[in-house]
């Protein structure tokens, strides 16, 4: 096992992010050191569940944990009340306690699913985090937000969270096809433009496939502290929403044929054209996102119209009353929120299809 990196959430309760190579093999100590031994229900997809759930079952069992898996069908598609309901039945039928725990393994699918599921079951239980995918490593496992989706838009119901901890096992990338990892690849990105010029060059040089683990580590630390100031996303934790708003629309527009971390990383370069645009920016940058994602096998735009991707938007749930929240980048590394009404979607959205 390669060496570990531990970053401390300071929520409440607070929980450690563990990153690095063979977690997966050693799950079942480090989860008993920190939960006790307890029924754990691990819940997975039909992708993961063949690789990964016969390795975590062994770790949890030979630890003295009670295990039950439950393994529901990939897909973004799958993210809805039907798969909800399925996975509670599931935990009323093996009788699961209070005191016991939802361990959540796969990608921001299954995250979403199992950590939503834990906030309902028996009013909450405990849930960890088991991110086998880039995307879910640098942002869904942390930070404590579960959601499904709507037939009128994505995420619109769901709860807060917070996991009992995270393992982050980089071992698990190298099992990802070109497409999955470069989804991950856009919501580190993002976070790079948000708030570290020099994390986001590391992207710009191929830095992510050399050295991963850092990458990572750099991605948690910062949304940490966003979480620990702002756990409910009433100020500063909207700004993780960066490229989010259009990148929705375009998943919703795609009948979520378009996975999310290629949405957003559409919606990126389409804000910050917009940005440009209407003179919202200190420098110019999208020429420079745009180049950043492409090295990285990420789209840089998109077919839906202006028209189709307002309308999409205009159910997105960072709408309060009539006012949409955009989050503006200004310059790499520095973003800031922008309320305006809902109507002004459109002339944005149509400023940053312009090339």
């Amino acid at each position: 096992m390669s060496s570990i990196q531990t970053i401390q959430v300071h929520t409440a309760p607070a929980y450690a992010v563990s990153i690095g190579g063979g977690l997966l093999h050693t799950c079942g100590p480090l989860l008993r050191e920190s939960l006790g031994l307890c029924h754990v229900a691990v819940i997975t997809d039909s992708n993961v569940a063949p690789l990964y759930l016969g390795t975590v079952t062994s770790s949890l069992q030979t630890a003295g944990f009670a295990v039950s898996s439950y393994v529901f069908p990939a897909g973004e598609a799958r993210k809805n009340f039907d798969t909800l309901s399925g996975i509670l039945e599931f935990l009323a039928e093996e009788r699961l306690t209070r005191t016991d725990c939802i361990v959540a393994l796969g990608g921001g699918v299954t995250g979403d699913m199992a950590g939503f599921a834990a906030g309902c079951y028996l009013r909450g239980i405990r849930c960890v985090q088991l991110p086998t995918t880039l995307l879910s490593a640098v942002d869904s496992s942390v930070g404590g937000k579960t959601a499904i989706d709507l037939k009128a838009g994505k995420n619109l119901a769901g709860v807060f969270l917070q996991p009992a901890a995270v393992l982050c096992d980089t071992d698990c990338l190298a099992s990802l096809p070109p497409e999955v990892f470069a989804d991950g690849a856009a919501e580190a990105i993002k976070t790079g433009v948000l708030c570290d010029e020099s994390l986001f060059s590391l992207f710009e040089s191929g830095h992510l496939e050399t050295d991963p683990a850092q990458v990572i580590a750099r991605c948690v630390a910062y949304k940490a502290g966003v979480v620990e100031r702002d756990e409910k996303e009433q100020g500063e934790r909207r700004l993780l929403n960066l490229g989010h708003t259009v990148g929705h629309a375009i998943e919703k527009c795609s009948g979520y044929s378009i996975p999310h971390g290629h949405a957003v990383a559409a919606g990126l370069v389409i804000i910050a054209r917009a940005s440009e645009h209407l003179g919202w920016t200190e420098e110019p940058i999208a020429a420079r996102i745009a180049a950043c994602l492409a090295k990285n096998g990420l789209p840089t735009g998109t077919d839906y119209t202006a028209d189709a991707l307002a309308n999409a938007a205009s159910a997105d749930k960072k709408r309060a009353g009539g006012d949409i929240t955009l989050v503006i980048p200004r310059k790499i590394g520095a973003c800031e929120l922008r309320k305006m009404p809902v109507a002004e979607l459109l002339p944005v959205i149509t400023a940053g299809l312009e090339v």
